[in-house]
Formats: structure tokens, C-alpha cells, sequence
């Protein structure tokens, strides 16, 4: 059983609708991509997915759990993390998981704490005064504050939002190593690079869910792009041998550019430098 649904999930202010009868499924141990553009309605899906608001019409049930429901245990099965994430800025790391963790039941929280600290590597600065953190270690922080309790589902609301290239790149790779460890992660983004990189399956949405697969396949489908190159001239032997190659689906000659179309661009673009010049063809 999916362990995230969404039946006929919609949300209405007034006459506008943000989420338009939304229906998803997400499987345990996977992560999921949602991508789109600001106000597509991304931020309201999950606040609706994670009990937050209440939906307009329609239903979402997380690890078999209706989410209008019982919040609180509802609560126990998840992890969020925010676009803006709030802290105590004058108490410590450590405090500022202690005061959270206490909103769950939990066996041992002392050592969940130590655990998700050591996890996103903040155990040495757990004494320290969250207000002296670094956007970046806030980040860090408050991923482990979604993840003290052990949710079977972890919520990323733009976890990479503001980040500088460093500190972005540091989240990715704790997502990954989340994702190893087989957590189900439903990541909100407008970074298709990222939700490559990251994901097993991206969902598109604008208000309704336009289309959902794997990267590679939406690639293919939906964000190819035109590649040119420009040459000093173009010989009908450069021009032959670019046609002849098995990933140029279209080529058209525009003076001395040609403009071409790739099966997946990144990946065939060397190749199709290597074979232009190796047919005498001089790249500027």
C-alpha cells in the first residue's frame, strides 16, 4: 500500500483554487520530486498532506492515516521541515531539540537527539546558541528537528530555498544519505536539476498535477532544448557526420550554426563536439 495518497485533493480561498483535485501516490522508500513554480501550489499541497490545513474537497491518508483526522498521531508518522524553519535563537542546538522532541512520545530522546545531531553533523556545536548558526547550520538543525522522532515520512518544503551554493549543496547530500537509509521523502522544489539529482520520481504541478515519472523520462518528453553550435563554416562532410549521429533527432543549418536537437543534451553534448571536430569542423 502507498504509504502517501491524495484522492480528488483540493483547496479553494474563495473563488481562487490553489490545488486542483490532486491525485498522487508515493510508495514507501521513495522520493519524490514535487516540482513547480512559485504559487503552483506546492506549499499548500503539503500543508494539507501534513494536516496543517484542511482540505476544500477530496482526502489524503499518510501510512494508511486520513490526515483530517487525529493531528496528533497523525504528527507522530512525519517530519517537516519548512521553507522559513523557526528556532530559539538564544538557546542552544541541543535545547532547541529537547523543547521539540517533547512534543513527541518518545522511548529515549536524549538519544534520538544525539543521533540526528551526529546525523547532520552539529553534535560539536550543540551547546552553542542557535543565533550565532550560519543559514546553512539552521538548515542542518532543522532537518534534524524533523527528523528526532523517527517519522516513517519526511516533508521538504524547498529545503535548498536562500542557500548559498555550499550550504545547498550540504543539504543534497544529507537528502541523499536520508534516502540511502530508506526514508520516504516527498521534496517540494522549482529546481529541476535538483529534483534530478535527488529524486526516484518527479511530480509537475500548476494548481493541477500536470504529469508525473521519472526524470529521465520527463526529460525526454517535456524539457528537451535546442543545442547550437556555432563553426567557422560548416563543410557538408561536418554537416553529413552530425546528421549520421544516432542522438541527433533534428539538425537544421542557420549560416554558420548549426541548431540541433539531442536525444538528452547534457549527456550527448561532448560526443557531438568530439565527432564535429574529428570531422574537421573548427568549434568558436
Amino acid at each position: 500500500m502507498p504509504i502517501i495518497e491524495a484522492h480528488e485533493l483540493t483547496k479553494k480561498y474563495g473563488e481562487t483554487t490553489v490545488v486542483d483535485t490532486l491525485n498522487l501516490k508515493v510508495e514507501e522508500g521513495e522520493v519524490l520530486g514535487f516540482l513547480g513554480p512559485n504559487g503552483a501550489g506546492k506549499t499548500t499541497t503539503i500543508r494539507m498532506l501534513t494536516g496543517i490545513i484542511a482540505a476544500t474537497s477530496g482526502y489524503a491518508a499518510i501510512a494508511g492515516q486520513r490526515t483530517d483526522g487525529d493531528i496528533e498521531s497523525l504528527h507522530e508518522k512525519i517530519g517537516l521541515l519548512t521553507e522559513t524553519p523557526g528556532f530559539y535563537d538564544k538557546l542552544s542546538a541541543m535545547r532547541n531539540l529537547e523543547y521539540f522532541a517533547g512534543f513527541y512520545r518518545m522511548a529515549d530522546a536524549g538519544a534520538a537527539i544525539e543521533n540526528t545531531l551526529k546525523l547532520m553533523g552539529l553534535w560539536e556545536r550543540r551547546q552553542d546558541r542557535v543565533g550565532t548558526f550560519s543559514k546553512g547550520m539552521k538548515q542542518r538543525l532543522a532537518l534534524a528537528r524533523a527528523l528526532v522522532h523517527e517519522p516513517k515520512v519526511l516533508f521538504l518544503d524547498e529545503p535548498t530555498s536562500g542557500l548559498d551554493p555550499e550550504a545547498s549543496r550540504d543539504v543534497r547530500e544529507l537528502v541523499k544519505r536520508l534516502s540511502s537509509q530508506g526514508r520516504t521523502i516527498f521534496l517540494s522544489t522549482h529546481n529541476l536539476t535538483e529534483a534530478e539529482e535527488l529524486c526516484n520520481r518527479i511530480a509537475v504541478i500548476r494548481t493541477r498535477l500536470l504529469v508525473i515519472d521519472t526524470a529521465g523520462n520527463l526529460r525526454r518528453q517535456f524539457f528537451r532544448s535546442e543545442v547550437t553550435v556555432t563553426l567557422e563554416s560548416i563543410s557538408p562532410h561536418v554537416a553529413e557526420t552530425v546528421k549520421g549521429l544516432t542522438f541527433v533527432e533534428e539538425m537544421r543549418e542557420e549560416g554558420n550554426r548549426l541548431v540541433l536537437r539531442l536525444a538528452d543534451p547534457v549527456k550527448n553534448r561532448p560526443e557531438l563536439v568530439k565527432a564535429i571536430v574529428g570531422a574537421g569542423g573548427a568549434v568558436i
